[in-house]
């Protein structure tokens, strides 16, 4: 459904913010555009790519503009509380990456201002918007596999992307940074049922001699509270070279009434070209051999991005509603509860349930 007036300010003009801004240009529901970074030469060159209509050095500005009635944070990690906090004081639905925070109490923080302010917050898990992973969940809910009672998911890549990663920001570890994603899709694989326990351990190596304080590899059991037991695994500590452009991951899920294995390898699709195919991420890496579609956010192709951060970042962007009058502070209203979702097409956009509940990690006190 095509909406009119929505204004967007997507505040960080890195990797992500940079896709982010891009989609919000081409989609037909945002009228206007506004980025802002730190920097504010980044600022400009993303304007510029994405043709939008205000940048700043300053992320409370663009916040702040009358025009802008719902707003992307795609800031480093460490750097998303404030720009969540002045969103949702004015009333403007919020679509931050992952992780909410960097700590339990930004995030009580941040929780506490969106029950205050009765406003609309989504967590970007974007791997609950990739085609497999929705496909599981949907034979999930119509109760295939019975009792889920035991699981794992594990991802690897190389050592190029991790590295990148430390060196913007020594704290965002591969746990942190990735295995969140896995967390956060067994979890929404098994809702309503709780992780209670959980034990790990992790190996120091590869990393630790770089001078960074993130383990090369790291298990761990989560145990929920019907019993299920469910193994997490993760390293980012391949070599360099290795084919992988994101995640290569494997999730498997056993039920009392059925066994659902995801291989996303990307084992079957691979590239060899002597020319060098570069990573999405490392700019200047580049690999001679290639998992295509191992790029976690998405790839472009035909003049469009499309992928699981496409899906969502479409998905949102369909989301916020212009305001009924309604007596109180905020701005926008809820959709209904409750809308089929659906894969988007080159015309035709994927609506998620209002509360977020079915499809990505949603928020709403509404």
């Amino acid at each position: 459904m095509k909406q009119d007036h929505v204004g967007i300010a997507v505040v960080g003009a890195g990797r992500i913010g940079t896709l982010r801004a891009r989609l919000a240009a081409k989609h037909p529901a945002v009228r206007f555009l506004a980025v802002s970074d730190r920097d504010p030469a980044r600022a400009r060159a993303l304007a510029e790519a994405a043709g939008a209509d205000v940048h700043s050095g300053s992320n409370e500005e663009v916040i702040a503009h009358p025009r802008v009635s719902a707003v992307i944070v795609s800031t480093p990690e460490q750097q998303h509380t404030q720009p969540i906090l002045q969103a949702l004081e004015l009333g403007k639905p919020v679509l931050v990456e992952k992780p909410i925070g960097f700590s339990l109490r930004e995030a009580d923080q941040i929780l506490d201002t969106l029950h205050a302010t009765k406003g609309e917050l989504r967590v970007g898990y974007s791997r609950r918007y990739k085609e497999c992973f929705l496909r599981a969940k949907e034979q999930m809910l119509q109760g295939r596999l019975g009792k889920v009672v035991g699981g794992m998911a594990r991802v690897y890549n190389s050592r190029a992307q991790a590295f990148a990663i430390l060196k913007r920001d020594p704290h965002a570890t591969p746990v942190l940074d990735v295995l969140t994603y896995y967390v956060d899709l067994m979890c929404w694989f098994l809702e309503g049922n709780r992780p209670v326990e959980v034990v790990a351990r992790g190996q120091h190596g590869i990393f630790k001699e770089a001078g960074y304080g993130a383990q090369d590899v790291t298990w761990a059991i989560l145990t929920f509270a019907d019993g299920a037991v469910i193994n997490l695994g993760i390293s980012y500590a391949l070599p360099a070279r290795y084919p992988t452009l994101g995640q290569s991951d494997r999730v498997e899920l056993l039920g009392s009434e059925g066994t659902m294995i995801i291989d996303d390898d990307h084992l079957d699709h691979l590239l060899f070209s002597q020319k060098g195919v570069p990573h999405p991420y490392v700019p200047e890496h580049a690999v001679d051999m290639a998992f295509l579609g191992s790029n976690s956010a998405g790839d472009w192709a035909v003049g469009d991005f499309w992928g699981p951060l496409g899906n969502e970042t479409r998905a949102w962007l369909e989301r916020p509603r212009p305001a009924r009058r309604c007596g109180c502070r905020c701005r926008w209203r809820s959709s209904a509860a409750s809308v089929t979702p659906r894969i988007p097409t080159e015309d035709a956009t994927w609506s998620p349930p209002a509360c977020g509940g079915g499809t990505g990690r949603g928020y709403s006190t509404r």
